[in-house]
């Protein structure tokens, strides 16, 4: 089974800081890495490295050949990617003494996606395949409409919540995996249980994938819900682990694995990617993960 990631790709610029700056507040960070990240990028990576068949979308500046470096190391396909004549995305990062982090955003070329390169893309693809997507790249609305014509199965992870989402057709989501802040403001409720039965009785027929931080995670759907505790480690940088945790459950549930198994996977994948610094740099590899989960 093909996955395919028509996601974004930054330069992500990490300063390293005793705490989040404030508004109005000045503050010297402690150290300054750049990383390549992006929520599209980052989940690519997750799951090339946990077995997954991927192939990446989406546009690159002049500045972005780091991204094609990234999928040739990490056995990604990376046919589809487009360098255009405008700058890479960027995010500027701030992690704080707990590892919590404030991230701002620049679009750039992930925001010059077009219908005819979507379309150019989606021709090689159809039933049988998975189309993985995030907030953070622009004609979300068509990409879910295009695909789901094909037949394709369509991820989300609706992440950063905005109001462009509401362009989307959501009864064309196979598959919801958001955290607990998407989860309440697409639903109105905050309780990680009420959110799980206002997203089912709006998408019936979706799969849902809650993730709580610190207090593990839900999956449910119309006929089961289970529940994975998170595996405690020291944290030092949080950044990807949600797209850690996308990428391996997206590649487990395409192996065909049982929902326990997948969660139990995905888990011990982020809680070794908060344990590192950096987005792609953090997260492991397949024999990694299954090797820690052997350990006692």
């Amino acid at each position: 089974m093909r996955i395919l990631n028509i996601g974004s790709m930054n330069l992500d610029y990490v300063y390293t800081m005793d705490h989040i700056v404030q508004p109005g507040e000045t503050a010297a960070s402690l150290d300054r890495n750049v990383f390549p990240g992006g929520k599209g990028m980052n989940q690519s990576v997750a799951l090339a490295r946990a077995g997954a068949d991927v192939y990446h979308g989406g546009m690159i500046g002049p500045d972005g050949q780091l991204f094609l470096d990234v999928c040739a190391g990490n056995g990604i396909k990376s046919g589809y990617i487009r360098c255009i004549e405008a700058p890479t995305g960027h995010a500027i990062i701030q992690i704080d003494s707990s590892a919590q982090n404030s991230i701002l955003l620049y679009g750039g070329a992930n925001r010059c996606v077009t219908e005819e390169y979507v379309d150019e893309v989606l021709a090689d693809f159809g039933e049988g395949d998975v189309l993985l997507l995030q907030n953070e790249v622009n004609l979300l609305p068509y990409i879910v409409d295009r695909a789901y014509g094909k037949g394709l199965l369509i991820a989300l992870n609706p992440s950063p919540f905005d109001d462009r989402l509401n362009a989307v057709d959501m009864d064309k989501i196979g598959i919801f995996i958001l955290n607990e802040v998407e989860g309440c403001q697409i639903t109105g409720l905050c309780a990680s249980d009420d959110i799980i039965v206002k997203l089912l009785q709006m998408y019936p027929r979706a799969r849902i994938v809650l993730t709580l931080g610190e207090d593990g995670a839900v999956y449910a759907d119309a006929r089961q819900k289970y529940y994975q505790p998170v595996f405690e480690v020291r944290a030092v940088d949080t950044t990807a682990a949600g797209d850690t945790f996308t990428g391996y459950f997206l590649t487990g549930l395409c192996e065909g694995k049982s929902i326990p198994e997948v969660l139990k996977m995905s888990a011990k994948a982020a809680s070794i990617a908060v344990s590192r610094k950096g987005a792609v740099p953090s997260i492991p590899g397949r024999a990694e993960v299954e090797e820690a989960l052997k350990e006692k």
